[in-house]
């Protein structure tokens, strides 16, 4: 288990990640990543067929499915893009709070390696090579206490990049921009308004967000206690 300290840094270096809209721009290329992932696994876990998925520089995505336009298992894939970071996140919390650093960075590359295959366009699988190099060297070539800072660094991304995606979705839907959004979608399929599907977004990210950062930080609130 890292030192308190470093838990604590790569915290608030996960949030200077998130926060600047400088930096946002470019970081939440990994959001989408997990994003577009997500539809594809559930996609596939609920028996689509996956066509391929688009990642594009202004950080929006789509990932193309077949099989029947509506149903449970279309609700389960539309459902799952912003859900995903957060849960990500979430689960990464839970390996970290066990002492599974190496078994994160792997698990974390094989995800990736998974995603290449289904990515159909150039700047797609270069910031998916990318990323998935990051943490194959760190996983091969860092020093434990590296490994820790990255991995920590980036299950706090996810659980705090988790959060905002929603919000700004809203904030363009209200000025009349993303017409046929996740939630929009996920509203025409179930007939469930909209703005519940934004308080489901919202509830899930927020209570990963809670959930993981208590795991990651149970050895500071263990000192404090």
């Amino acid at each position: 288990m890292p030192e308190t300290w470093l838990i604590v840094a790569t915290a608030l270096l996960a949030l200077a990640l998130v926060l600047p809209r400088p930096v946002w721009r470019v970081t939440r290329n990994a959001v989408t990543v997990a994003h577009e992932g997500g539809h594809g696994l559930v996609a596939l876990l609920t028996g689509r067929s996956l066509e391929g998925i688009r990642l594009h520089s202004d950080t929006s995505g789509l990932t193309v499915s077949r099989g029947r336009p509506t149903g449970l298992g279309m609700i389960l894939t539309a459902a799952a893009g912003y859900t995903a970071p957060p849960l990500l996140g979430l689960g990464g919390a839970w390996l970290l709070a066990a002492d599974r650093i190496t078994l994160l960075l792997w698990a974390a590359t094989a995800l990736l390696l998974a995603l290449l295959v289904m990515v159909r366009n150039a700047y797609g699988a270069l910031v998916v090579v990318l990323t998935g190099a990051a943490f194959l060297l760190v996983s091969w070539l860092a020093t434990a206490q590296t490994q820790a800072a990255f991995a920590y660094t980036a299950v706090w991304f996810l659980l705090l990049g988790g959060v905002r995606p929603a919000f700004e979705l809203q904030s363009k839907r209200r000025h009349g921009g993303a017409p046929d959004s996740d939630a929009d979608q996920l509203s025409r399929l179930t007939g469930v308004p909209v703005g519940l599907w934004f308080l489901f977004f919202h509830t899930v990210s927020l209570c990963s967000l809670i959930g993981g950062g208590r795991w990651l930080l149970a050895p500071w609130l263990a000192e404090l206690g």
